[in-house]
């Protein structure tokens, strides 16, 4: 094979492990559990929230791929740029809301391998945690997430098309209600819900800061950064559905007491496979979440390091070490916590914030030539981003204030 090519096909690789990077850390345990309840809850009315977070989960990732792909700086770094200091804040909203999210990703690991092999979760624990960090110390570390993303996404993916076939959905119905919702305000706020877990916190700069440690950047990469973020989103857009339309036939064909023990069950995917496919259906689950979990966690750690390795040069020098010890203190906390249910809701209300701050700062980063150079992006998507930034505002802001009252209850015991 000439220089040439092994360029080429290395080239691929790397835009692809990006492009699962962040698709798998989107879907994580989170995902499964959100989509599978919503699912039941609000049944085939619930495409319409599928595909308006598709759409917005697009908007906003291509925004913030293409400004980071022109300037070739970390999302920090452009807003440090914008405001002094700003980039600071930023790095610390989005390691926080990923280290209480990484805590249950590691406890989302050990569910996933109880279910496939009834490993004790405590132990499990430990194994989806040491995994991580063996991956990281590795020679080739990075290179390895690239693949570890790839293979573990083609698992999700190939496992939730298995059942979703297996529950024979409606799919005509749950096509007519994408346009004709039954109660669209019921929806809004499963829909903040859906677009935190797709592209806020971490998640959005995953796979753009990954493109940017492999040397991408530039005008003449930006073309790549979108390649690579269309992608990511086809991966996750495409589990998602399929994922809403397995719980969907689950639900539809058991009835009102499929309905129920998937809504009332404390693992309602876990549940929904089950019904669909039986045991099988239920270590099938156990794989997906498996893999879920562990593309996540090392999806958490890698970007939430990557925000902070540029504010001081140390934290740069010991990039692997910080991402083991990341991993590491999440898996202590989950082991000793045994229950990371507040810092998941507590992480939840950051990351509804996160992402207007984020994609505003993006798209204002955007008409800046300090920033950008010459590049010219696209009025299109600086519209499309504001609305979706200002929506991203008012629904995340009504959220941020329920989660904190739940929260509250939750440390009071009410």
């Amino acid at each position: 094979m000439s220089n040439e090519n092994k360029n080429e096909t290395k080239s691929m690789s790397v835009l692809l492990g990006a492009a699962f990077l962040m698709a798998t850390s989107a879907i994580g345990p989170g995902f499964l559990t959100q989509t599978s309840q919503f699912t039941a809850q609000y049944l085939s009315s619930f495409a319409f929230v599928i595909v308006c977070v598709i759409i917005m989960d697009i908007i906003a990732q291509a925004n913030v791929w293409s400004v980071i792909g022109a300037s070739g700086l970390r999302g920090q770094d452009i807003a440090n740029k914008i405001i002094p200091g700003l980039g600071v804040i930023l790095a610390i909203l989005v390691a926080f809301g990923g280290l209480a999210f990484n805590i249950g990703n590691v406890g989302g690991t050990a569910l996933g391998l109880n279910a496939l092999a009834g490993i004790p979760e405590k132990i499990g624990y430990l194994l989806g945690g040491g995994l991580g960090i063996c991956i990281f110390l590795s020679k080739s570390g990075k290179t390895l997430v690239d693949k570890v993303a790839q293979v573990m996404g083609a698992i999700i993916l190939v496992v939730i098309l298995y059942v979703c076939i297996t529950s024979n959905p409606p799919v005509g119905e749950a096509a007519m209600r994408i346009f004709t919702p039954e109660n669209p305000g019921d929806l809004l706020f499963p829909m903040i819900t859906l677009l935190g877990g797709s592209c806020g916190g971490y998640i959005t700069f995953s796979g753009a800061h990954r493109l940017l440690d492999a040397g991408y950047g530039g005008n003449e990469d930006v073309p790549h950064f979108r390649k690579s973020v269309l992608t990511g989103i086809a991966v996750s857009g495409t589990v998602r559905i399929l994922l809403f339309l397995a719980v969907l036939g689950v639900c539809t064909v058991g009835g009102a007491a499929a309905i129920e023990a998937v809504s009332t069950a404390g693992n309602p995917a876990a549940e929904a496979f089950r019904q669909a496919a039986g045991d099988i259906g239920y270590r099938l689950f156990g794989l997906s979440l498996f893999a879920a979990g562990t593309t996540s966690i090392i999806g958490a750690a890698y970007t939430s390091v990557s925000f902070l390795k540029t504010l001081h040069p140390f934290i740069m020098k010991n990039e692997r070490w910080f991402v083991a010890g990341f991993i590491a203190f999440s898996t202590l906390v989950m082991f000793l916590m045994g229950s990371p249910k507040a810092m998941v809701i507590l992480a939840g209300a950051i990351n509804g914030l996160i992402l207007p701050i984020s994609l505003g700062i993006i798209l204002i980063a955007s008409r800046n030539k300090k920033i950008v150079g010459n590049y010219k992006h696209p009025m299109i998507l600086i519209v499309l981003g504001v609305i979706v930034a200002l929506a991203a505002a008012y629904l995340g802001g009504v959220t941020f204030l329920q989660k904190i009252g739940e929260l509250g209850k939750l440390f009071t015991g009410g």
